[in-house]
């Protein structure tokens, strides 16, 4: 039986690909910050929960040290993270520092814990959950979208590091997912000079059609499951049709014509 090894294992699509990669019949080892809030998850055979704050090296190092104590891990799938939102001049440095702690160092902190187990074994894949925003941008979102194109060339750079011990690494890169992200998952950085403008970007966000036709938590998932059982020597996986029409318009058009025609749909 294979196992996988997921963070951000609460809601969403971690939640989703929990269910998911046991209904295939593998064993799942899901972390998340409050375990003790969890039921459903808990009480599914093959499914062990564990305590994980992925801003806490010691806890991640221990964390590991269990997991890999049940038994080998074949897939590390690196999915924690939450957005920020809003002006940077009304952005402070806690908040600065707490998303790029999570979003990137939480995932370096995770990947270079299983490493050695990996290298070990001679085999092993890390999975990181990006974002479409890891390859396009969109106002409002600098610090987010630093620390997913940060990621798109740690996975790539690493990729090339670990092949010579037969460790994969892949990226999926969802567009809008039906969860609560927007809500629990989102934390805003506010300054009354950027009021009005931000205002008019999140009306049109609001309005249909939107420019994210947002996907189930189910569908990501398949394509996680996809790409850790299709055996392609591939980095990135686009995943959700408002993921892949975002991403091949802006190929297409090029990057400042893109550009631009972000900024006047949600700004001008």
């Amino acid at each position: 039986m294979n196992t996988i090894f997921i963070t951000g294992a609460s809601s969403g699509l971690g939640r989703a690909a929990v269910k998911l990669f046991r209904q295939k019949g593998w064993k799942v080892i899901a972390t998340m910050r409050n375990p003790e809030k969890e039921t459903e998850l808990t009480s599914l055979s093959h499914v062990t929960v564990l305590p994980l704050d992925v801003t806490d090296e010691q806890q991640i190092n221990d964390v590991a040290a269990k997991a890999i104590a049940q038994g080998k891990i074949d897939v590390v799938f690196n999915n924690a993270g939450y957005g920020l939102m809003g002006a940077l001049e009304g952005t402070s440095d806690e908040q600065i520092s707490k998303q790029i702690d999570t979003n990137l160092m939480g995932v370096i902190r995770v990947t270079r814990a299983f490493i050695p187990h990996f290298r070990e074994n001679k085999g092993g894949m890390f999975l990181t959950t990006t974002s479409i925003g890891a390859h396009v941008t969109f106002p409002f979102s600098a610090i987010y979208h630093a620390t997913k194109w940060a990621l798109e060339g740690f996975s790539e750079c690493l990729a090339f590091e670990l092949k010579q011990f037969g460790i994969v690494v892949k990226n999926i890169a969802p567009g809008g997912i039906a969860t609560d992200f927007a809500g629990r998952s989102m934390v805003f950085g506010k300054h009354a000079a950027y009021e009005e403008s931000m205002s008019k970007m999140m009306q049109v966000l609001a309005g249909g059609p939107s420019i994210f036709e947002f996907s189930t938590p189910e569908l990501i998932a398949d394509v996680v499951y996809d790409a850790v059982t299709d055996g392609k020597d591939q980095l990135r996986y686009i995943a959700g049709p408002d993921a892949k029409a975002i991403y091949a318009q802006r190929l297409e058009q090029g990057d400042e014509i893109f550009r631009k025609g972000v900024a006047a749909m949600l700004l001008d």
